[in-house]
């Protein structure tokens, strides 16, 4: 029964990964064919989005030759632009609100690519930002070891250089139709003003993926930044809950959860020490495995309600307090 628990712990960690990389990989092939099929994009010859293959303009042509009245173009604007953005934010908010930053640690193309630098730039240096104080353990939760070598220095620059490039490309064919931008590159023959986009985005995307990915997804990313307000506005909102009254067990752990963090963050620490966690889970699995032999099974789980409130603490002693207690009150409960 305990090894089918332990197999159970560890496939249930393995298939939440395999699904996040699904949902990662998928939206990322969206983001970049989006324009392409004409889902969704801007072009700045016609001066109007295209959406699902249709003109999505704000109507205000006949209202400026006078065929319509001004309220008639309000209620044009109202529908066509307030409205859809209003229920995409309203929608946005609510799911951080609950659950997080789901979107970006699921979805966001940005961090599909901040996670894929990370690791290649581990097995270069040992830590997965440049700015890191101290190298990862070269032990994986899962027993492996990686360690550095500086050779991985030949994977990390052409990677960024890549992935700076195609967000560079990609961007401009939301604003410009691909089949003129994919067809200039291809035949190196791109407008004046194109070869200035891309060159000036190329070189943006390149600084802020080597040195600056972490500080734009905490603290630069708007869609991020409102998504983390709303989870930390409500106190029982879906967060990784710490077992704290049972902290000796992590003496025999090398810190699993802390190096896993894709966003360099301490899962332990209390949720607004957390702001910026984008539950991708990777510290769950790493508790799994690392306290797989543990009969009391991991220290970090998701918690929501009553017990996300203990993390809502302003400090660790008083969210273990509050931990006490809701187990003291779990306890009592069946005999009352």
């Amino acid at each position: 029964m305990e090894v089918k628990r332990k197999l159970h712990r560890g496939l249930s960690g393995i298939r939440v990964q395999r699904w996040r990389q699904i949902t990662q990989s998928s939206f990322f092939l969206l983001f970049v064919l989006a324009p392409v099929f004409d889902i969704f994009r801007l072009d700045l010859h016609l001066h109007h989005f295209i959406f699902f293959g249709m003109d999505w303009t704000l109507g205000l042509n006949t209202q400026a030759s006078g065929n319509n009245n001004a309220t008639e173009a309000a209620l044009t604007l109202l529908w066509r632009v307030f409205l859809p953005v209003l229920t995409a934010g309203a929608l946005l908010i609510y799911v951080s609100w609950k659950w997080g930053r789901l979107y970006c640690g699921w979805l966001c193309p940005h961090f599909s690519i901040v996670e894929t630098i990370n690791q290649t730039l581990r097995r270069a240096i040992g830590k997965q930002s440049l700015w890191d104080q101290e190298k990862l353990s070269e032990q994986n939760p899962d027993g492996s070891r990686i360690k550095a070598d500086p050779i991985w220095w030949l994977g990390v620059i052409p990677l960024v250089i890549l992935c700076s490039v195609l967000w560079a490309v990609v961007l401009l064919t939301y604003l410009l139709p691909p089949a003129e931008i994919y067809s200039n590159i291809w035949h190196a023959t791109l407008t004046r003003n194109q070869t200035i986009f891309l060159s000036v985005a190329s070189l943006a995307f390149f600084i802020e993926f080597m040195f600056a990915r972490h500080l734009f997804c905490r603290y630069a990313c708007a869609v991020g930044l409102f998504q983390s307000l709303a989870w930390v506005a409500n106190d029982s909102a879906m967060v990784v809950g710490f077992q704290r009254e049972r902290a000796k067990d992590c003496s025999s752990c090398f810190s699993a959860c802390d190096h896993v963090c894709p966003m360099r963050l301490q899962p332990r620490s209390v949720k607004r020490m957390m702001f910026a966690c984008v539950q991708c889970g990777q510290c769950l699995d790493a508790c799994h495995q690392t306290q797989s032999d543990n009969p009391d099974g991991s220290l970090l789980t998701w918690v929501h309600h009553a017990r996300a409130e203990s993390e809502a603490a302003l400090t660790g002693s008083q969210a273990r307090t509050i931990q006490i207690k809701l187990i003291r009150d779990d306890t009592r409960s069946p005999q009352e």
